[in-house]
């Protein structure tokens, strides 16, 4: 093909047939940006993608041919040739037959052998056929606002159809901040009692006199300061759902009620000889360990058992594996519109954190962290200097394992490994360095067991074997 002489001319022209050649060979669309912002050349799959021919295409500005939702702001390709970043985002394009296809955009500069930008490459990769599937094969991604897609939300979620159709009492346990109001709201809210009140109490809020009467309320004159009847919880959530957060707070002579209340629906208010009727369905929820509770005297085993009828735990962030990046543009869509921002994705040097993180206040330190860097960012993307400093500051080296262990019980909800590790430094790090260090620390700690090794360290099992492979330590 011939080059017209009101094209702008690009260092690489002279190669276009090779490169041309080159990128029909990559099953994804590929486009080649020039300085100008004009279409130099596209593959074959982008053709297919866009609608566009490439003989069409070659010299027109690429936010004509391209369509995407990024270029609905500050042009992302200039974006990439004024600050040499990478931008990834998922989005969507308008072909030229005018239908919207989902898709995920990839841009980075093309330098010259200098390291000048010179051009912008751009992939964009249909994604409407994984969409279909994860919702006909994999199911829903999302239940009554719980996001996730991996192997074990998948199984809480199918739980979830089960449980909704009794109305035995639930416990949820897992680390703080996984989401069990959620959980519980949605247990709630999918079954027959949806229509009934949906009443939550913490029991470590309160102290124990002041906690009794909130749970069961009392009769005027039965305290210092009852002038009037009060009803309680349990009778406000008749023919609903009472959720009772951190159970393992609830003191023992309140746990005696509760076990009474289970097995007999009734209750006794403060001051009062007469039973209170409530048909109020159970759910109650705790970070603690109830076994170990059980052992110490300070929870009833008879109760443990009452409540966990049906026990749903819920796992960390950390062992969600892919969740992370749901979850991440999910929380960002939210912001986004909360704050009025057009902010599209996350940069390719921001992905890696946020994804290497552990996550020890799991989804709800994740929704934070999203929320602080929408505040913070006034661009299209949320790039490393709009995450929170202690995201990306280096790992301490010569902090041994066993020093960390030493500090392990007063802080449970950290990884041990990862506690008191990160400190205020400029310096740069080996990353790779340090993670085969700490591997072969807890490896040393747990006397070669992997998965003891595992959780020192904070990882899921599937984690760790391929960490222990990538570093050919296993």
């Amino acid at each position: 093909m011939e080059i017209e002489e009101n094209k702008t001319y690009w260092p690489i022209d002279h190669l276009r047939m090779d490169i041309r050649e080159l990128i029909d060979g990559i099953p994804v669309g590929v486009a080649l940006i020039s300085p100008d912002l004009r279409i130099h050349a596209i593959n074959r799959a982008m053709e297919s993608l866009t609608g566009f021919d490439r003989k069409e295409a070659y010299g027109v500005p690429c936010r004509y041919i391209m369509r995407n939702n990024l270029c609905t702001g500050e042009c992302p390709a200039r974006k990439i040739l004024e600050k040499e970043d990478q931008i990834s985002a998922e989005g969507d394009i308008i072909n030229l037959a005018r239908q919207k296809v989902p898709v995920i955009i990839n841009l980075s500069p093309l330098k010259d052998h200098d390291g000048k930008p010179i051009g912008v490459i751009e992939t964009v990769e249909d994604i409407s056929l994984v969409r279909e599937f994860d919702q006909k094969i994999q199911g829903p991604s999302s239940y009554h606002n719980i996001i996730g897609h991996s192997p074990q939300m998948e199984e809480i979620f199918k739980t979830l159809q089960l449980v909704s159709q009794t109305d035995s009492s639930v416990l949820i346990t897992g680390e703080t901040g996984t989401g069990k109001d959620l959980l519980a709201e949605a247990i709630h809210l999918s079954s027959m009692r949806a229509k009934g009140p949906f009443i939550k109490i913490n029991c470590g809020a309160l102290p124990e006199n002041l906690l009794e009467s909130e749970l069961f309320g009392h009769k005027r004159g039965a305290f210092t300061g009852a002038v009037e009847d009060k009803q309680g919880r349990f009778r406000m959530a008749n023919n609903g759902t009472i959720y009772l957060t951190e159970i393992g707070d609830l003191p023992l002579s309140l746990q005696v009620k509760l076990l009474t209340f289970l097995d007999d629906k009734e209750f006794y208010p403060l001051g009062s000889n007469k039973p209170v009727k409530s048909d109020a369905r159970v759910i109650a929820a705790t970070h603690r360990d109830l076994n170990e509770m059980v052992r110490q005297g300070t929870f009833r085993e008879d109760l443990k058992f009452r409540l966990k009828v049906i026990r749903i735990e819920l796992p960390p962030l950390r062992e969600r594996g892919d969740d992370i990046r749901l979850l991440m543009n999910h929380f960002l869509q939210h912001f986004s519109k909360k704050f009025n921002k057009r902010i599209t994705g996350f940069s390719l040097n921001s992905i890696p954190i946020m994804l290497n993180y552990t996550y020890p206040g799991n989804v709800r330190e994740l929704r934070n962290i999203v929320e602080f860097a929408v505040n913070l960012c006034q661009d299209e993307v949320i790039r490393r200097e709009h995450l929170p400093s202690y995201l990306h500051e280096p790992i301490t080296m010569g902090v041994p394992v066993s020093d960390n262990l030493a500090n392990t019980s007063s802080n449970t909800s950290t990884p041990p490994m990862y506690r008191e590790s990160l400190y205020k430094a400029t310096s740069h790090f080996d990353w790779e360095k340090i993670e085969q260090q700490m591997i072969v620390e807890a490896l040393t700690q747990s006397r070669g067991n992997r998965t003891g090794s595992a959780k020192l360290l904070g990882w899921g099992r599937a984690t760790f074997y391929r960490k222990l492979k990538k570093y050919k330590l296993g």
